[in-house]
């Protein structure tokens, strides 16, 4: 049994909108699962049923084996399912430090130990502990919501877009970031709309066209595959992002 399954998933924002219409994936212990395809496939949409933020209409989201697309955002996260949104993803107002404190509240007797952890892990961020969240570079505020998110010691970290607007400079920065952490044992679900990229750090890929799975499987075997390459990625291979945000 995997760590998370969701299947046949059918969901929208309205009565009569079904942005995913049938779409899945499944995510193994201490893996990374990519999310690519091309803009209004729905890549978004699914991590936001994955993470409770959206009830689906039909299908199901299992963790270890439960069900969890009935529960809350907080109830999902209290499981061990941490969501990292594209967008508003800390408080620019408030410090590193403070950031971090907001990002442990389930558990907020542990706080004062998972931020030394954090600052261990990321000297950036210890570095930059009182500095308001606004001063940070894009790479920092991104670097910034994945440590709020590992104040919960998630099992499976949801990424939404996590290089979007950063220089290739700091994208590749980031990447690497991702890659410890899930060398440390978290597993991730990542949509990105670098669509090589992704391939290239995760272990499988989910491509979605339309709401449903257009294809998956192996990262490196659909990265290789000419007839992916020539509709997914052709337009990266020419200079633009194929996959842009859903």
């Amino acid at each position: 049994m995997g760590l998370l399954s969701a299947r046949d998933i059918v969901a929208g924002y309205g009565a009569a909108d079904e942005i995913l219409k049938g779409a899945g994936l499944e995510v193994e212990e201490g893996r990374i699962v990519s999310i690519i395809g091309p803009n209004g496939a729905g890549k978004s949409t699914l991590l936001k049923v994955i993470a409770g933020i959206l009830k689906p209409k039909r299908g199901e989201v299992l963790l270890e084996g439960q069900p969890i697309h009935g529960l809350r955002p907080r109830e999902v996260s209290a499981r061990g399912v941490a969501f990292v949104p594209q967008e508003a993803n800390v408080f620019p107002t408030l410090s590193v430090s403070e950031n971090l404190e907001m990002g442990g509240y389930l558990d907020a007797k542990g706080a004062k130990r998972k931020i030394a952890d954090i600052f261990a892990r990321f000297p950036i961020l210890a570095e930059k502990r009182r500095q308001a969240a606004r001063t940070l570079s894009g790479g920092q505020r991104q670097v910034l919501a994945m440590a709020m998110a590992l104040m919960v010691e998630p099992h499976l970290l949801l990424l939404d877009e996590p290089s979007a607007g950063l220089s290739p400079i700091a994208a590749e920065k980031l990447f690497e970031t991702i890659r410890g952490i899930n060398k440390d044992g978290v597993s991730i679900v990542m949509v990105e709309q670098n669509a090589l990229e992704a391939l290239a750090i995760a272990d499988t890929s989910v491509i979605l066209v339309d709401g449903r799975n257009a294809r998956q499987g192996p990262a490196a075997e659909l990265a290789r595959d000419p007839e992916v390459r020539r509709i997914f990625l052709g337009a990266v291979e020419g200079g633009e992002h194929a996959a842009q945000p859903a």
